[in-house]
């Protein structure tokens, strides 16, 4: 802005109203651009837009029912969810069981009996601590989990074993949490055994 006032002062013309020459078609003298009614640019909104698909449409929510607009680009092909807590809902529901991706079996019921002996007594084998990282009790704030290196599912596979037969004490060791979702979802039963140190 402080050039075009420079050269406007300097050359004693309004900047606007100058004319430069050219041999391209199209261009206007000074007295035609001011005579002339300039081209407004297109309105490229709504139904005037090339690529205008019909604006919101009305869906309901497959979680609470309500009744709620959406741009067609917003809608996939999963669930059509209204809030954010909606979609909490349906995640809750949608990824529990065989729906979650870690999903490895069916429910194993109760553990029966035995249970509770044998994790009483794999906790006193083990300090009341994880037998791999070594987080005890005092630091968890509550007892270890007990976790089976072979899961009662594979032997409810089995026509020829129960669920007594997967509380042994070479089956059980402790875990703190985090290295219980780690032998879940990563440890073989023989690494985990070796690393507990049952051989």
């Amino acid at each position: 802005m402080l050039a075009a006032n420079l050269w406007e002062e300097a050359s004693g013309l309004d900047p606007k109203a100058v004319h430069y020459t050219s041999e391209k078609a199209g261009r206007l003298c000074p007295d035609c651009v001011d005579a002339t009614e300039w081209q407004e640019p297109p309105t490229l909104a709504g139904a005037a837009n090339p690529n205008y698909d019909g604006g919101k449409e009305t869906v309901t929510c497959d979680v609470c029912g309500a009744v709620f607009r959406r741009y067609p680009s917003n809608l996939g092909d999963g669930a059509t969810l209204c809030s954010n807590e909606c979609r909490a809902a349906w995640l809750s529901d949608e990824y529990a069981g065989s729906g979650h991706p870690n999903w490895d079996g069916g429910p194993t019921g109760s553990y029966g009996p035995g249970w509770q002996e044998v994790r009483r007594r794999a906790l006193e084998r083990d300090d009341h601590a994880c037998v791999l990282c070594g987080t005890d009790a005092a630091d968890l704030g509550r007892d270890p989990d007990v976790h089976h290196i072979v899961p009662v599912r594979r032997f409810l596979e089995h026509p020829v074993t129960t669920v007594a037969d997967a509380h042994t004490l070479d089956n059980v060791v402790c875990l703190c949490p985090s290295c219980h979702r780690r032998a879940e979802a990563s440890l073989t039963a023989a690494e985990l055994r070796y690393r507990a140190g049952f051989g």
